[in-house]
């Protein structure tokens, strides 16, 4: 995973904020110069129907210039396109550089996120358990599902690929996004299907 150029800490920042909107509603993306610092997902609408005639396209709605949106932002928006276009392919991209502090350093959540995004895959999903034990703390499985709670960035680390040892998908988003959840999953199955 990589991370921000730390000359700047993320509170010095001058951040920029860019709303897209997506198959699961608006989404707001904010960074600066150094990368990527939160996404949040507003749940503003219901997630679009899947179908094979169904546009699932992202499409900035609020932003400044490209030039003023900076590098780091204009790469997590392509990213989000491609993701949400094909979600399969993004496994070849590059993932936006991250700038926030709880994607730094060698603190047990970082580490359970730095192991999600480069171990599960599109398509693929991993128990609480399983990722504890990958993180290396077989024991920690409730500090798992307190990291992804933190997760600054859903989408790019990809929380919802953790699901519960029985197989159910568990929360997402404290619960408010279940629906969320299970679309995801739903939308990165849909190519081994095909």
């Amino acid at each position: 995973m990589e991370q921000g150029n730390d000359m700047k800490s993320p509170s010095q920042c001058r951040q920029r904020t860019i709303s897209l909107q997506s198959p699961l509603g608006k989404i707001q993306v904010s960074g600066c110069e150094n990368g990527v610092h939160t996404i949040q997902i507003l749940m503003d609408v219901p997630p679009a129907v899947r179908s094979d005639d169904a546009s699932l396209s992202c499409v900035v709605t609020a932003s400044n210039s490209q030039e003023e949106m900076g590098p780091e932002l204009q790469h997590c928006v392509e990213w989000l396109r491609a993701y949400f276009s094909e979600p399969w392919a993004v496994g070849r991209l590059p993932l936006p550089v991250f700038h926030h502090p709880t994607l730094h350093g060698d603190a047990f959540t970082s580490r359970v996120l730095q192991t999600l995004v480069r171990d599960v895959k599109v398509g693929e999903t991993v128990s609480y358990k399983r990722l504890a034990e990958m993180a290396g703390n077989p024991r920690a499985v409730r500090a798992v599902g307190g990291a992804m709670r933190r997760n600054p960035v859903p989408l790019l680390i990809p929380c919802h690929r953790v699901i519960s040892s029985s197989g159910q998908s568990g929360m997402y988003m404290g619960g408010k996004g279940n629906h969320l959840k299970q679309w995801l999953l739903t939308h990165e199955k849909v190519k081994e299907e095909d």
